[in-house]
């Protein structure tokens, strides 16, 4: 289907899996603690992290829910669809500003069932129980920053 449209250029390989994980996450740390997607990632097959600015530091038990609903998701098997829209009618939870000063016309939009929409070029799976299962790895808290970096990685 995106060979109909000219998107921009695209320099990542990513590990659909792992990618697609990264979606479910920003949404997961949206809805439970009110920021914004991160604009720091580094999504990889062996480990990933991925980072957010937060007002406090998540205690152990909502790391552990964080844990707990990832695998969640993973389980339902939410269908991932993309649509194709025009960047001037992009819906209004898909954040414009964060989109690149030279982002072409057609703007591809990644849908994890109900759960999430992002404008977004990558590669992802089909459904999320094709993610695997994911496993925190550990977090760190940089006070000074108010961010909350979390290393994760899915088995497929």
């Amino acid at each position: 289907m995106d060979e109909d449209f000219t998107f921009n250029e695209h320099n990542k390989d990513e590990f659909p899996p792992a990618h697609t994980a990264e979606h479910l996450l920003n949404q997961t740390m949206i809805r439970m603690f009110g920021c914004e997607r991160s604009n720091n990632a580094h999504v990889e097959r062996k480990k990933s992290k991925i980072t957010y600015v937060l007002d406090r530091k998540p205690d152990r038990k909502q790391e552990k829910e964080i844990e707990r609903r990832m695998n969640e998701l993973i389980a339902e098997d939410l269908p991932v669809s993309y649509e194709v829209v025009d960047r001037a009618d992009l819906p209004e939870e898909v954040d414009a500003s964060r989109l690149p000063d030279d982002v072409s016309q057609s703007v591809r939009l990644v849908r994890i069932g109900d759960y999430d929409v992002c404008a977004c070029i990558g590669k992802h799976v089909r459904s999320t129980s094709q993610i695997g299962r994911f496993e925190l790895l550990g977090t760190n808290w940089d006070e000074h920053q108010r961010t909350f970096r979390i290393r994760f990685k899915v088995i497929p």
